[in-house]
């Protein structure tokens, strides 16, 4: 199987399904589904709790995928540059003018995208890894 531009785009996309299924500030979420259990304002079907926990499950599910498969590729440290990296070149496009750093809406959509980049960079690293140096990352646990 070979890795592309591609393959790296459908891990971001499933990726960023993942992050803003989980919360985004839209209020179209499982986070917001949730709290609306709590203020008792749904009926039916998508009131059910069942239902509520089969998704939530599916979402952890989707969370511990992601995260394990960053964490053993990419590391503590690479994830921490990313994150740098990402964090710097947010701040330099707000010097640049780009956009106004008090639109907190959009701090918080720049936010998850972020997220998603880092954990399709963590789901890909070891094909990116293994075309650039052709070294090939073998899990010894």
């Amino acid at each position: 199987m070979t890795f592309n531009w591609l393959s790296f785009l459908i891990r971001f996309l499933f990726a960023l399904v993942l992050v803003y299924a989980t919360y985004n500030p839209e209020g179209y979420s499982y986070f917001h589904w949730i709290q609306g259990s709590f203020n008792h304002t749904e009926t039916g079907l998508m009131g059910s709790d069942a239902l509520k926990f089969v998704a939530g499950i599916l979402l952890l599910g989707g969370w511990i995928l992601f995260l394990n498969a960053t964490r053993d590729s990419l590391g503590v440290l690479g994830i921490v540059l990313l994150l740098a990296l990402c964090g710097g070149l947010i701040w330099l496009a707000a010097d640049m003018g780009l956009f106004e750093p008090s639109n907190f809406r959009l701090i918080e959509h720049l936010t998850e995208i972020v997220l998603a980049l880092i954990l399709a960079f963590g789901m890909s690293w070891s094909h990116i890894h293994r075309r650039m140096t052709g070294q090939v990352d073998i899990d010894t646990r």
